[in-house]
């Protein structure tokens, strides 16, 4: 089961509202189960954050947990982590990859903010999945 789009369109609306909130410049992207792209905007973000973001939501949904948890899980792994992260066009294991998960607990998605600091962007993709619950 995958997000759909007016679901992707809904959470990034959410997330947009609070990256304006916070008054930081970030990319935000929602992916489906596949990681590919459903839905992007970019506030005022520099070049290259974009990219961030999108790694940040697929390993989220790769992994099926939220991308900082994914780097505390491969902390400790040596050169095992080298390997995860560098899979898949690269992957982000810093906060900000969240989960979308469905009413029944099924990951349908994910959503990535980056651009601010991995708090602020976790609290971004946040917004974004709670608007859905």
């Amino acid at each position: 089961m995958n997000i759909k789009y007016n679901e992707a369109s809904k959470a990034l609306n959410a997330s947009i509202e609070k990256a304006k909130d916070l008054n930081i410049p970030v990319s935000i992207v929602v992916v489906d189960t596949g990681g590919h792209l459903m839905a992007m905007a970019r506030l005022n973000s520099v070049y290259g954050v974009i990219d961030f973001a999108l790694k940040k939501a697929k390993t989220a949904v790769m992994f099926g947990v939220d991308s900082d948890t994914m780097g505390a899980i491969i902390s400790g792994a040596g050169v095992h982590g080298y390997g995860m992260i560098n899979s898949n066009g690269g992957l982000l294991t810093i906060a900000g990859g969240v989960l979308i998960k469905n009413k029944d607990g099924n990951i349908i998605g994910a959503i990535a903010s980056s651009g601010g600091s991995p708090e602020q962007d976790k609290e971004i993709a946040e917004a974004g999945v709670k608007v859905l619950s």
